[in-house]
């Protein structure tokens, strides 16, 4: 018997020939339009299928104006020294990177030192990418309002803010630094310390909340700040030098678990110990706090519920819609760092 041969089905304008139908009718089932008919789509699909062919994404994302992938971007212009594997980043990337996914995006990650104002033009202006996700303001507040204005697709994580016009997901950072310290103030401490940067808008709402609680309790002579930087060594060694030259604070409001850490260490190193010598308070619970010795107290910020966010608002302004701004509201994880507590009513229990 001789062999059948099928014919080579390598474009649209093929299969719609062996199916009678128009490359357009072709191209409008493939893509699951409702303007075709069920039967007729199910027919297509399955030739498609027989004759093994692939519909052309790229040649499609490009007729439709689309890239399928999101640029996520980290803008260092405050914290040159911050790496992508800093704990942080990494749970957020992580979470940023399943939601795209789930909805058939690419995630293009990009690390930025800012060395002028047109780095956020550049990515924008590219070609290569749907929409972008900056995580973290740092010093660009201006770059982010002026690209915003033009760019609608374009959503930040960081301190929403009076005023900006970028769209922004974050905590209440003030209400976090707000929460740390009265924690701390609750467990008998009355001389507090807030570590971090605020060169960024984040930290420095979260340093604002820090002296608002000093000064409700009346203890704002006895509150100090440290623009402490966020990566580790560097942490380390300003804590350090802080230790050296004068009585440690009873109690340290970090801007984020990495500088809480490196705070523990040179407490130690210094001869305090924490809890029972001085309280240490972090910021964000990334999955280390937990594992520290002892375990961290910490300010939870809900990154899973941050990156759903971010992801949803992205693609709602991609499809035009008006959308708000979105702040969520920071927990504390009281764990070993600040325990045990001076006996007070309805005081929390230590986590896990």
């Amino acid at each position: 018997m001789a062999e059948v041969r099928r014919p080579i089905i390598g474009s649209l304008a093929d299969l719609a020939k062996v199916a009678g139908v128009s490359p357009s009718t072709v191209s409008r089932a493939l893509s699951g339009n409702a303007l075709i008919s069920s039967a007729t789509r199910e027919r297509l699909v399955r030739l498609a299928q027989e004759h093994g062919f692939q519909p052309n994404q790229l040649a499609r994302n490009l007729r439709l104006g689309r890239t399928q992938a999101i640029a996520v971007v980290l803008p260092l212009g405050h914290e040159t020294g911050q790496h992508l594997s800093d704990p942080f980043f990494i749970t957020m990337l992580g979470y940023l990177a399943d939601a795209l996914t789930e909805r058939g995006f690419d995630l293009l990650l990009s690390r930025v030192i800012p060395k002028d104002d047109t780095w956020l033009d550049a990515i924008v202006d590219s070609g290569r990418v749907d929409g972008v996700i900056v995580v973290g303001q740092s010093d660009q507040m201006a770059v982010l309002d002026r690209v915003a204005a033009r760019y609608a697709p374009l959503v930040v994580w960081g301190a929403p803010m009076s005023g900006q016009r970028h769209l922004c997901v974050g905590s209440d950072n003030r209400l976090g630094g707000q929460t740390a310290a009265r924690h701390l103030i609750d467990t008998g401490r009355r001389r507090l310390a807030f570590f971090g940067n605020p060169e960024a808008p984040e930290i420095a709402e979260r340093r604002e909340g820090f002296l608002e609680a000093c000064r409700a309790g009346g203890l704002e002579a006895q509150c100090e700040t440290l623009p402490v930087p966020l990566t580790a060594d560097a942490a380390h060694a300003m804590i350090a030098r802080r230790l050296e030259r004068a009585p440690a604070p009873d109690g340290v409001i970090a801007a984020s678990d990495v500088i809480a850490m490196s705070a523990i260490r040179a407490l130690s190193e210094a001869g305090l110990n924490v809890p029972s010598d001085v309280g240490v308070v972090g910021y964000d619970d990334v999955a280390l706090a937990a594992q520290t010795t002892p375990p961290l107290t910490t300010i939870r910020q809900d990154l899973a519920r941050g990156a759903g966010l971010l992801v949803d608002l992205l693609f709602r302004a991609l499809a035009g819609e008006t959308v708000q701004s979105a702040v969520l509201k920071p927990t504390l994880i009281v764990r070993g760092s600040t325990w045990p507590l001076r006996p007070a009513p309805g005081r929390p229990e230590p986590a896990d």
